[in-house]
């Protein structure tokens, strides 16, 4: 018999982790509504019911205003998604109780599914995005609460409740986001989940859109709730700054490893030799190759392929600086740039990154839930060639070539094995040397 209804979720598929998160956050949330609604009762401000009207009439005009803005975010972002609906939740939770608050969230995040999310967003991701926002007004408005309403946006003791409150809603907010998103992933460990909580430009926007909820609250607490129009213009123009930088990371950057794809590690490659080039500097290059990677997507399936390959990406990424360019260039291939070398002999200390490289991924376990238990990946080896500029190569086109070449040496060489240049460098005859990061 088909399941029907809410048995039909894809969220019954979820590792059970996951499962476990999403079940335990969303209780968490009903529980201190639930608790918070006596409380509410007493403090409630007199205008209340018009701060709260005005708060998601105002949630709602946004996302009415940038609609196709909206749903053009949803579909081109895999990162986690920034919500700009925070300005008027942080704004609720700022100037109401967290019971009112939490009405506040419910009544712009359920606008925002039946327009943005429906058909697009899962309802079990819905369901755990709002009781996120939910804890995060109920902590916001519990710091706000220590300080009287009349004083919070007129004095020194207010500004500080108010920075606290922004942190308080960032932090539970994006926590718990996050800690969804890497217990979903491959690498459910303390360094993935801190690598994805303190993306730059994620916590960047986070901060800016609760100021502007900080700000929001400030004029409609003090000016009056018409006020509240004034941050409509700002917040339209910032739905569609945000659009257009997703917009140019999904142009440059490969959906599934996130390393950049061919064509914008082409553009930026050729900057850094010519960069080189005007200094006087050297830079290596290496072309990796997994091996017998189609046996993985063979036995496995491509979905675990996916995996492997993301596992692969973030495991180079970490074996060299952070100026230096990963790009995938399909299939199974990766290529680095190692801009910027002093070492006299460039080839020799790409050599030595190279074997830090395959030496990380020899050690890779990719552990992926089956339908009979756990099932791990491992025992991957990759092939690499490389070169060094200016030694193999005076131009892009030219290392690439002998980097490849060198590659395909390594392939009949016997494979999980490095060779350099033209002339190529066994394995063997380099010691990794330790990563550094600028």
């Amino acid at each position: 018999m088909p399941r029907r209804g809410v048995a039909r979720w894809t969220v019954w598929t979820l590792p059970v982790p996951v499962l476990a998160v999403l079940l335990v956050v969303e209780l968490l949330a009903v529980g201190t509504l639930a608790a918070s609604i006596p409380f509410a009762v007493d403090q409630l401000p007199d205008n209340w019911a018009l701060f709260t009207a005005v708060l998601v009439g105002a949630g709602v005009l946004s996302t009415e205003a940038s609609l196709g803005v909206e749903r053009m975010r949803h579909q081109s972002d895999e990162t986690p998604h920034i919500d700009l609906s925070s300005v008027w939740t942080f704004a609720a939770a700022a100037l109401l109780p967290g019971a009112a608050a939490s009405v506040v969230v419910l009544g712009i995040y359920g606008h925002l599914y039946a327009r943005v999310w429906r058909g697009g967003v899962p309802p079990h991701r819905a369901i755990y995005s709002t009781a996120t926002v939910v804890l995060a007004v109920q902590a916001a408005s519990a710091v706000t609460g220590l300080v009287e309403r009349d004083e919070l946006f007129t004095s020194l003791p207010g500004l500080a409740a108010v920075l606290l409150a922004v942190l308080a809603y960032a932090a539970v907010n994006m926590v718990l986001v996050v800690a969804a998103i890497v217990l979903s992933g491959p690498n459910r460990d303390l360094t993935t989940f801190l690598q994805v909580l303190t993306r730059t430009d994620e916590a960047v926007l986070e901060f800016a859109t609760l100021s502007m909820g900080a700000l929001a609250a400030g004029a409609m607490g003090v000016l009056g709730p018409a006020y509240a129009v004034l941050v409509l213009p700002p917040l339209i123009v910032l739905h569609r700054t945000v659009l257009v930088r997703q917009l140019e990371e999904a142009a440059s950057v490969d959906g599934k490893t996130g390393l950049l794809n061919a064509a914008a590690w082409h553009v930026r490659a050729v900057r850094a030799l010519r960069r080189a080039e005007r200094t006087g500097g050297r830079a290596g290059l290496l072309v990796l190759d997994l091996d017998h990677f189609k046996a993985v997507n063979d036995r496995y399936g491509h979905l675990v392929g996916d995996q492997v390959l993301a596992a692969v990406a973030e495991a180079v990424r970490d074996e060299v600086r952070d100026d230096d360019l990963v790009g995938r260039f399909g299939g199974e291939e990766f290529v680095v740039l190692l801009a910027g070398s002093d070492a006299e002999d460039g080839r020799v200390a790409a050599a030595a990154v190279a074997e830090r490289i395959r030496s990380r991924i020899a050690d890779i376990r990719v552990e992926v839930p089956g339908a009979r238990g756990t099932v791990a990946v491992d025992n991957l080896t990759v092939s690499i060639g490389g070169a060094s500029y200016p030694t193999d190569g005076a131009d892009l086109g030219q290392l690439l070539e002998v980097a490849d070449t060198a590659m395909y040496a390594a392939k009949r060489a016997g494979r999980n094995t490095v060779r350099m240049g033209l002339h190529a460098v066994p394995s063997g005859a380099v010691r990794p040397v330790p990563r550094h990061r600028p």
